[in-house]
């Protein structure tokens, strides 16, 4: 599963600890602005930033693992602070613009300028109404709630279960629309949130937030959409015959009066909250000769994995390729259970605490293949933070923020049956006619993300320029939805609903078009390690698990951060500056090979 992570330095509260007394950055007014005058300048706000970033952090954590009104408040106001030095400071790094300046102060400024994804207006009082807003928006989902009548009351981890388990309509419809539901008190707010951050991003020379947000790709921000553009081209035909396939298979199950044949797929039919992920409905669209030959959760709750388990295997993979072991705290400071005594936002996130070495995830681990993988994935959030703590505070970043997710997820694409039989979890690999069946396992999971990881921040963007006007909020929604994914609502919608709520990062203003480059990145870091390796074969047969050659190289690209323009990063890794989807066509090759022979009698397309 794509697992969606809280942090990455660009965000809010991505770099996590305690307030110190760093002297405040000096301000650029005054004398005439001089190269000296620059790196000045970008020393002090290097200091100011890295205290108030791991204030918030730390704030932001213990709100996140104690939700009250009062750790509400503590977490918006250092939020607030954090805010208002970013914003500040992106406003003086804007007076050295023209100088011919050393590469790392040019650097340093222009990362101070878009590295921002909540742009606070100057206005305090606005400032304050931003950081409540977008506080309470990300309280209001944590604490999200189902009550069905005369029944205990749900949340979303409840709600996803049935959603992932039941096979009966009116059930999965019920908890669908019970979590949805939820989203509708948050609209209010995100319109107001949309006024008060476009402000904040014109206040520093954008045209919106969203045009903010896309200036932060070492690319001209029209390019950069192109580029998206070129990257969904090429993997689209692979979906749309996972796409045909998958509906054939759920109108089989449910029938016509529930699903049609030949049209879009009725969301809460997928498996996934969000129909993000189709993973979970595997036993029914699975079939014959695509068995994969084991379950790989049955296997894990057979061999009594618990929570701690799952962390420490996902740790020594890394260990395997030579990194280090993570730190003593990690273990003692992480949240990998959810706490039965009060609410926590179990949404899976890896964090850095103190920008060194306190390390910590925090998620709601349940015993199953897809929490096995997520768990690889936030420890590649956390190998990555530490392997670039040494660089300057501003270069504590990946990349671009597609780098981040990918790390993990290229981690979890060597999580195959020759590495179970190590782990003593498989006696042995499955025969090759097995591997159909675990690659259409995977693409409901990674190909079948795709469109979603795109079409998020098509909403944002275009609500915030006023292209979608805030009384087309939901229908846009579902029009995208229609476009990218060929997903339908299963009951009808009005505009008094807010679906994109729903969804985690839209009331936590987290940047979602990180997640579709990861899902591209991965498979193309994939292939190039695995040529590196050595290894021949099938791509999807391929696992780096104890390379450590492999694991000398990675290192590396990570500990660059963001201290170089990603296609730099890039090339360091792969041999290419160039983003390219073919590897995830390479690594599915069979698949699409055997999707196109079931389709043939199908009416593809919708």
């Amino acid at each position: 599963m794509p697992t969606d992570s809280l942090r990455s330095l660009a965000a809010v509260g991505a770099a996590l600890a305690v307030l110190s007394c760093a002297p405040k950055a000096p301000e650029a007014t005054a004398a005439k602005p001089t190269p000296e005058a620059a790196k000045a300048f970008v020393d002090g706000a290097e200091a100011t930033l890295y205290d108030r970033t791991v204030e918030a952090g730390r704030a932001a954590w213990v709100q996140e693992n104690f939700i009250t009104v009062d750790t509400e408040t503590i977490a918006a106001q250092a939020q607030e602070r954090l805010i208002s030095e970013q914003m500040r400071l992106a406003g003086e790094a804007a007076k050295f613009a023209g100088l011919e300046l050393p590469y790392d102060v040019d650097r340093k400024l222009n990362l101070l300028k878009t590295a921002i994804t909540l742009p606070a207006p100057k206005d305090p009082a606005k400032a304050s109404e931003l950081t409540e807003t977008t506080t309470s928006m990300t309280s209001l989902y944590g604490k999200g709630q189902y009550c069905p009548p005369g029944k205990e009351c749900m949340d979303l981890g409840a709600l996803s279960s049935v959603i992932a388990k039941s096979r009966k309509p009116d059930e999965l419809l019920e908890a669908w629309q019970g979590w949805h539901a939820v989203a509708r008190p948050i609209r209010p707010k995100y319109q107001r949130f949309v006024e008060l951050s476009n402000e904040g991003a014109r206040e520093l020379g954008f045209a919106d937030t969203g045009a903010l947000w896309r200036s932060g790709y070492d690319m001209d921000p029209d390019a950069f959409a192109a580029e998206l553009d070129r990257l969904w081209n090429q993997v689209k035909p692979l979906y749309e015959s996972l796409h045909c396939y998958t509906r054939g298979k759920l109108a089989a199950k449910y029938g016509p009066g529930v699903i049609q044949p030949d049209g879009m797929i009725p969301a809460h039919l997928l498996g996934n909250m969000w129909a993000q992920t189709w993973a979970n409905v595997s036993d029914v669209v699975s079939a014959g000769d695509s068995d994969p030959g084991y379950d790989l959760t049955k296997i894990l709750q057979r061999e009594k994995y618990d929570a701690k388990k799952m962390v420490q295997t996902g740790e020594a993979f890394f260990t395997s390729l030579g990194f280090d072991p993570l730190p003593a705290t990690f273990w003692e400071r992480s949240l990998f259970v959810q706490p039965q005594d009060r609410d926590v936002v179990c949404h899976a996130s890896a964090w850095s605490i103190d920008e060194k070495d306190d390390l910590r995830i925090k998620m709601c681990i349940e015993i199953n293949d897809e929490d096995f993988a997520t768990v690889h994935h936030e420890l590649g959030h956390n190998f990555y933070q530490r392997a670039y703590n040494s660089q300057p505070f501003l270069y504590h970043n990946s990349a671009n923020d597609g780098f981040h997710e990918a790390i993990g997820d290229t981690i979890a694409l060597s999580v195959t049956p020759a590495y179970l039989v190590k782990l003593g979890l498989l006696d042995k690999e499955p025969p090759a006619d097995a591997d159909v069946g675990l690659l259409l396992k995977l693409a409901l999971d990674k190909v079948a993300f795709l469109p979603f990881g795109l079409l998020i921040d098509q909403w944002r963007w275009k609500v915030f320029s006023g292209e979608i006007a805030p009384g087309q909020y939901n229908q846009a929604w579902w029009d995208l939805r229609a476009k990218y994914q060929g997903v339908m609502p299963p009951v009808a919608r009005t505009e008094e609903d807010f679906d994109a709520g729903a969804k985690y990062h839209v009331p936590a203003n987290t940047p979602y078009t990180r997640y579709f480059l990861a899902h591209i990145l991965q498979f193309q870091f994939h292939r190039d390690l695995c040529r590196q390796a050595g290894i021949t074969g099938p791509l999807h047969r391929c696992s780096i698990y104890g390379n450590k050659e492999v694991g000398e190289r990675l290192e590396k690209m990570l500990a660059m951060g963001a201290s170089r323009p990603w296609p730099e990063a890039l090339e360091a890794l792969t041999g290419s500056k160039q983003m390219d989807a073919s590897a995830v066509l390479d690594y599915f090759a069979p698949l699409k090979t055997w999707l196109d022979e079931q389709n043939q009698d199908q009416k593809c397309g919708w």
